[in-house]
């Protein structure tokens, strides 16, 4: 028996996200007397897959092929499926992400387990299994519990954190056996966003609303963001408005980020955006209006003009990282 984690790699490389993962099924296995194997689908080298060891993986499975260098669903679930079945793992890790949205389920079914997703927590309990989530936007806590044999969770973002427990991991090959009905789906195409910090990977967001009056006015929060090393995000307004591109809204018909640190400037915080960034460990909000809602959501609030306030914070930025 063991802890099973999905490692997703981008072009060879892991991130932030999969050390967070790994940590976390590094706990629950101690919390069940096992060992972590972790799971990477494509052309990830040995160096790479042996730095999971530093956050508590013992082995890690590597599958290969080049009709496995994209993602199709329908394959990767089997892969993932006939992994679990080979290590005989009870629990099954996904990031809360696209990716792992979509596998969750489709793995769920091939093995008949019940998922928890977005989980937020390790176990409170184990018998019955039980695990934490927030809902209703982040005002509450539910506690989910899992009675099938097989267990497949999917870790919120930035909601565990990383941990170190080294130990040595070993390399195996794993061969599933797949078909063609694994390969229904055809990728003809990928286009990828470069050459900026993706909103989802973002451990720093800055954030515009309605506020900013015009999409002429974005180049402040910009600078911001390349000066934090952050990236920019805005509310389903101005995406309606067309100030800013559709895959930087945030909110429930949006993206669902949960940063280390999220700016608001100029964003009123109707609860349909907040159910989308709540997770975030710090808000900040800029907005004029002093009974603006997202002032109850921020950790720290400043009651003033966005126009005036970040050409002050971009000098506050400079001047310490000048230092």
């Amino acid at each position: 028996m063991s802890v099973l984690v999905y490692t997703e790699n981008w072009d060879g490389k892991f991130k932030k996200l999969t050390y967070e993962l790994a940590s976390y099924a590094h706990e629950i296995a101690n919390m069940l007397n096992t060992t972590v194997t972790a799971l990477s689908i494509g052309d990830v080298n040995d160096d790479e897959l042996k730095s999971l060891g530093r956050y508590g993986v013992s082995k890690a499975l590597k599958v290969t092929g080049d009709k496995l260098g994209e993602l199709v669903n329908q394959a990767f679930a089997s892969v993932i499926s006939q992994a679990a079945g080979h290590e005989k793992c009870d629990v099954i890790i996904f990031a809360n992400n696209f990716s792992g949205k979509a596998l969750a389920p489709m793995v769920s079914v091939k093995l008949n387990a019940g998922v928890g997703s977005g989980v937020t927590g390790v176990p409170s309990s184990l018998d019955p299994f039980t695990v934490p989530k927030k809902v209703f936007t982040g005002k509450a806590y539910a506690h989910v519990v899992i009675k099938s044999p097989v267990r497949i969770l999917t870790l919120a973002q930035n909601s565990f954190g990383i941990s170190e427990s080294v130990v040595e991991t070993t390399i195996e090959s794993f061969s599933p056996e797949l078909t063609g009905a694994d390969f229904k789906t055809k990728v003809n195409d990928v286009s990828k966003v470069t050459g900026k910090v993706l909103l989802n990977d973002a451990e720093i967001v800055i954030s515009g609303g309605r506020g900013m009056k015009g999409a002429e006015h974005w180049g402040p929060l910009e600078e911001l963001a390349n000066l934090l090393g952050g990236a920019t995000a805005c509310s389903r307004p101005v995406s309606d408005e067309g100030w800013r591109p559709h895959e930087e809204h945030t909110g429930q018909t949006g993206k669902i980020i949960a940063p280390n640190l999220y700016f608001a400037f100029g964003i009123s915080g109707a609860i349909q955006h907040l159910a989308g960034v709540s997770s975030s460990k710090v808000i900040v909000a800029v907005n004029k209006d002093p009974d603006a809602p997202i002032f109850e959501a921020a950790d720290y609030g400043i009651i003033g003009n966005a126009h005036k306030v970040l050409p002050e914070l971009i000098k506050a930025v400079e001047v310490l990282k000048a230092e």
